[in-house]
């Protein structure tokens, strides 16, 4: 017997009718659509509140929700440069009400002897400040406080020295430690030159005090899922309740997993030490160095290339594919092969710096280094076994509710009739085995034979509702390392 859905079968009003059932509609592997989620500071200019997700189509949206000059703003248009085809989603905080705001100076000393250009980088953006022969160490202080105070999405703020009127005082428009971070130099580019006769000396930002607190953001994120997040944050606080959250989503009830991408500034030391303090398989740290711009800004453009490639195909490495927009440290704080390898050993991930100077992805490792009895564990170094393995839930529950949505169960006893709506251990073992054998196909499982002989599927003892499935599949690897020994005759 035949088993409809919307047919009754005591109709008796002729003639003919015909129902559509979708279950043998769809054939190979399920798309997995990626959504990418941002979470960062806003400014009160900012017409979006703190806590609500807002799906953000450009830059130009990003600083109207958020503000000009925003740490949200400035994430969202790198990431928008980096990827502007993964759907993006941001969630806002405001500051923390008990935070500081990091502070900087520059002081300026003597005065040009020729006409130049002072070539000022703030948080990686140039701001040129046009110097004429005589200008004075104040003159050149005003024309610099009024040039960075000119370029709004700048994410500080200047203003020339009450007292000493050759010094500018630089003020981070946002409470937190990330404003700690962010950078000023001169002369990033070979060639440029600060006017002869002008001295500057440069006082880092320091002083910014407490990140806001991310669970009012977690909290935000529902069961909305979310396949890459981008955290400006490293402290401990907020990367253990994040990651806690990243946890619950990855367990077998919620199924939204995710992974973090977050960045760190500091010397090779710092970095090491920082990742060996880190024990999390859902997320991911690449180290920044002293680059120009912030660490918030490395992990949104992380997040946004790592997206459009996980999406394509989830088990091909990230290694080589560039973080457009980034500037690349300086050549002498780049971290060397050593300091790399080490890193890879620490729960970093690495980039590298080509001959163009685009920085680029190196391994995409996660924080994951210990199992749960602090012994060594590499079962979840890579990002792309995470999303392997997401892939493979994902289509494995696309294809088994598509398939089965209202079937009866049975023993293998049962032989159902052609058109009953009822599965069988027997028949759902067969349809994982056709599933196994697309996903060997698009080249993200590998070993067809040891997955049917490793494959379980029972029925439950205690509850004859429920179908248990045992299954094994064989991650392909990624291409890392190729080793040689060439035994040459001569």
């Amino acid at each position: 017997m035949i088993s409809f859905d919307t047919i009754p079968s005591d109709v008796r009003v002729p003639l003919a009718y015909v129902e559509f059932n979708n279950t043998r509609a769809q054939s190979g592997l399920a798309s997995d659509s990626y959504t990418i989620l941002v979470l960062g500071q806003r400014l009160a200019a900012g017409t979006v509140a703190a806590g609500v997700p807002t799906e953000i189509l450009g830059a130009d949206q990003a600083e109207q929700a958020f503000g000009r000059g925003s740490m949200l703003a400035s994430m969202l248009k790198a990431l928008k440069k980096a990827n502007s085809y993964t759907r993006v989603v941001a969630i806002a905080l405001d500051d923390a009400g008990a935070g500081a705001a990091a502070t900087g100076k520059l002081a300026f000393a003597g005065a040009a002897t020729q006409n130049g250009t002072l070539n000022l980088y703030v948080a990686g953006t140039k701001v040129a400040v046009g110097v004429a022969a005589g200008d004075d160490a104040d003159a050149v202080a005003t024309a610099t406080a009024a040039a960075i105070q000119a370029n709004t999405a700048l994410p500080l703020t200047a203003a020339v020295n009450g007292e000493t009127s050759s010094q500018v005082d630089l003020t981070a428009r946002h409470k937190g430690l990330t404003g700690n971070d962010l950078d000023l130099r001169i002369n990033y580019y070979t060639g440029e030159l600060t006017p002869a006769g002008l001295q500057l000396t440069i006082t880092a930002m320091s002083g910014g005090t407490t990140n806001p607190d991310v669970a009012d953001a977690i909290a935000a994120m529902g069961d909305d899922w979310y396949q890459a997040i981008a955290m400006p944050y490293t402290d401990a606080a907020n990367l253990t309740a994040l990651e806690t959250e990243l946890v619950s989503r990855f367990g077998g009830m919620r199924q939204i997993d995710g992974v973090a991408y977050t960045a760190f500034r500091g010397t090779a030391a710092e970095t090491d030490t920082f990742g060996l303090g880190r024990n999390s398989h859902l997320v991911t740290c690449i180290g920044a160095s002293k680059a120009p711009q912030p660490p918030y800004v490395w992990a949104a453009v992380n997040a946004a290339v790592a997206a459009a490639s996980l999406a394509i195909d989830p088990a091909r490495p990230l290694q080589t594919l560039a973080l457009t927009g980034l500037l690349p440290p300086a050549p002498a704080d780049r971290f060397t092969f050593e300091e790399r390898n080490l890193q890879l050993h620490s729960g970093i991930a690495t980039h590298k710096v080509d001959a163009g100077g685009n920085v680029l992805i190196e391994r995409q490792v996660t924080m994951f280094q210990q199992n749960a009895f602090d012994l060594p564990d590499t079962s979840y170094l890579d990002v792309e076994t995470i999303a392997t393995l997401s892939y493979i839930r994902y289509a494995t529950r696309a294809r088994i509710t598509s398939k089965f949505p209202r079937h009866k169960l049975a023993g293998d006893t049962v032989k159902p009739a052609p058109g009953q709506a009822i599965v069988t251990p027997t028949i759902l073992r067969a349809e994982l085995i056709a599933l196994a054998s697309d996903l060997l196909d698009a080249g993200l499982i590998e070993d067809l034979e040891q997955f049917k002989r490793d494959l379980v599927v029972e029925i439950d003892p205690n509850d004859p509702n429920r179908a248990n499935v045992l299954s094994s599949p064989n991650l392909v690897n990624q291409l890392r390392i190729f080793a040689e020994q060439i035994q040459f005759i001569v």
